[in-house]
C-alpha cells in the first residue's frame, strides 16, 4: 500500500463481519475528521493536537457496530507484547484509534470482532499489496439503503495510491454508505440502490432525494470509514487538515455523501519524513479516497439477495 506501513486484515465468511488493523512501522502522527452523524470512533481525546501524546500506534476498521470497538484492545494487547506504545513506568500504552461499520444486518448479528479478532488482525498484518472487496472490515459492507437493505448491493474494502512530487498518499476505505457508489472519473453509477429487490436496475439515489422521496429513516446503518497515510511529514494539526480536505473525496465518489444517518470518518497518518505542502497531501488524499471508494465496491463479491457492481454490469 505504502512504504513504512503494514496492513492486516481478518475475516468472517460466516457471520459476514471482520476488521483491518493499520499499523505503521514506527509512531504516526495523526488525526481524525468526521463528516456524519452516526460516527462511532475511538481515539478523538489523543488524535486531537491538544493531547500530550505525540503520536498513534495504529487504526482498527471493524465491523460488528459499537460492538466492534473490543477488537482496538486486541490490537493493543499485540503492540505490548512488542514493547511499542508511549513509554509508562513499567510497560508501554499503545495509541489505537479506531471507526466501526454497522454490518449486523447483513450475516450472523452475534459474530462481531472481538479481542481475538483484533490481535489476529495485528499479527496478520505485512506490507505489499492489500487484499480488496469482501475482506476484512468490509466483509458485510452495503450500499445503496435508500429503500433499505433489500434493494442494497453489496460495498467492500479498496485501496488506491497517488505518487506527486516526491510523496505518497494513500486511502484504504470501507464503503458501507447510504448512498450510491459513482465512479469519480466519468460519474457513472456503479452500485447502489436498485428498482426492486430483484432488481438490476440503479435509482439515482441523490435524484430520489431532491424529487422528493424520504430519506432514509435513522438506522445507525451506514458509514463510510478508512485510512489515509501519507510519507510527508506533517504535525498532528496538519494531518487533521489534510483529513478535511480528503473528504473531498467522498463527495467525488459517493451519491449523496454525509446523510445525517451515514456515520462518515477519515483517519490520516503521517508515517515520512519529506516536507511537503499541505494543500497538495490533501489534494492527492481526496483523489485516492475517491479511487479506494470505487475500488471497494468493484472488487467485491455477492451474496444471496446483494448483488455486486461487476454483476451488474455483466
Amino acid at each position: 500500500m505504502i512504504p513504512g506501513l503494514s496492513v492486516g486484515h481478518v475475516t468472517d465468511n460466516r457471520g459476514h463481519t471482520g476488521c483491518t488493523v493499520i499499523m505503521p512501522e514506527r509512531p504516526a502522527a495523526g488525526a481524525l475528521e468526521i463528516a456524519g452523524r452516526a460516527a462511532a470512533v475511538h481515539g478523538l481525546e489523543f488524535l486531537d493536537p491538544r493531547h500530550l501524546a505525540p503520536t498513534v500506534d495504529a487504526v482498527v476498521l471493524a465491523g460488528g457496530s459499537a460492538y466492534g470497538l473490543e477488537a482496538i484492545w486486541g490490537v493493543m494487547q499485540w503492540l505490548e507484547e512488542r514493547g511499542r506504545g508511549f513509554p509508562v513506568s513499567r510497560t508501554v500504552v499503545p495509541h489505537v484509534a479506531g471507526a466501526i461499520i454497522f454490518d449486523l444486518s447483513v450475516g450472523d448479528h452475534r459474530a462481531r470482532p472481538d479481542r481475538a479478532m483484533g490481535h489476529a488482525a495485528a499479527a496478520a498484518a505485512g506490507a505489499g499489496p492489500v487484499a480488496e472487496g469482501s475482506v476484512g472490515a468490509g466483509t458485510g459492507a452495503t450500499v445503496g439503503k435508500l429503500y433499505g437493505i433489500e434493494r442494497a448491493m453489496r460495498g467492500g474494502l479498496g485501496v488506491a495510491r497517488v505518487d506527486r512530487d516526491g510523496i505518497t498518499t494513500a486511502a484504504l476505505m470501507v464503503v458501507n454508505a447510504a448512498g450510491d457508489v459513482r465512479d469519480p472519473a466519468t460519474g457513472r453509477l456503479l452500485a447502489g440502490a436498485r428498482d426492486a429487490p430483484d432488481g438490476r436496475q440503479l435509482v439515482d439515489t441523490a435524484a430520489a432525494l431532491a424529487a422528493g422521496v424520504s430519506p432514509p429513516r435513522f438506522r445507525p446503518a451506514h458509514t463510510t470509514i478508512g485510512v489515509v497515510a501519507t510519507t510527508a511529514a506533517l504535525s498532528k494539526a496538519e494531518a487533521a487538515r489534510v483529513a478535511r480536505l480528503g473528504l473531498a473525496g467522498f463527495g467525488r465518489a459517493l451519491s449523496p455523501p454525509h446523510l445525517d444517518t451515514d456515520g462518515d470518518c477519515l483517519f490520516c497518518l503521517s508515517i515520512g519524513e519529506e516536507p511537503a505542502d499541505v494543500a497538495g497531501v490533501g489534494a492527492a488524499a481526496a483523489e485516492a479516497v475517491a479511487t479506494a471508494i470505487a475500488r471497494g465496491v468493484l472488487s467485491a463479491t455477492p451474496l444471496p439477495g446483494l448483488p455486486t457492481a461487476r454483476d451488474l454490469s455483466r
